[in-house]
């Protein structure tokens, strides 16, 4: 069997990047602000297993159109990859036929935001603050906390901790004049769109 190039998989959301796709981003081919982080203990849907887990590390993906599941390099009038030659490892492995060889890779080697940024002074030491600080464990908790026992000071807590994570994201585009689309990267979604869901 052959790809009929359909665009089934290319509407289902971005890949997830590996080590092998670090080159793709520091030649400027996928840059900063098409991408997004899914952060350590973060809920999300594991395609493979078939349920919501929390995930172990960091998760690099590619950003959908806004609205929308479909990946942003989908050229949709042509059914067509935008960066086909140089697409991520899960791209150029996966065959919708059989989904085995990216089963297998899946949640092996993946790429991390240290490993993008940690050369850039600084720039590592404020993301780790704010994994620290806006840490899903603690979140986790505090919700429970607040179901279980309808605590206040768990519910002032959470609001403190989304207020920080806004915060910092307009700091950083202000004081340090970061494109407002790399905050997705550098801080993971944002926790007031999260939180809701959980």
């Amino acid at each position: 069997m052959r790809c009929k190039r359909c665009g089934t998989c290319c509407k289902k959301g971005g890949p997830s990047f590996h080590e092998q796709d670090k080159d793709l981003v520091e030649k400027g081919i996928i840059l900063l602000k098409d991408i997004y982080t899914i952060r350590k203990g973060e809920p999300v849907n594991d395609n493979v297993k078939m349920r919501i887990i929390n995930t172990e590390s960091d998760i690099i993906k590619i950003k959908s159109r806004k609205g929308t599941t479909v990946c942003i390099f989908f050229d949709e009038p042509n059914c067509c990859c935008k960066i086909y030659e140089n697409r991520p490892l899960e791209c150029s492995i996966l065959t919708c036929w059989d989904t085995r060889a990216i089963e297998r890779i899946y949640s092996k080697n993946r790429l991390t935001r240290k490993d993008l940024v940690n050369k850039i002074t600084g720039l590592w030491d404020l993301i780790d603050d704010h994994q620290n600080r806006c840490s899903y464990e603690t979140i986790t908790s505090l919700i429970n906390s607040v179901n279980r026992d309808n605590n206040n000071e768990a519910v002032q807590a959470i609001q403190d901790i989304v207020g920080y994570d806004t915060h910092i994201r307009h700091l950083i585009v202000e004081k340090m004049g970061i494109n407002h689309e790399m905050t997705d990267f550098l801080f993971g979604r944002p926790l007031e769109t999260i939180i809701k869901g959980m």
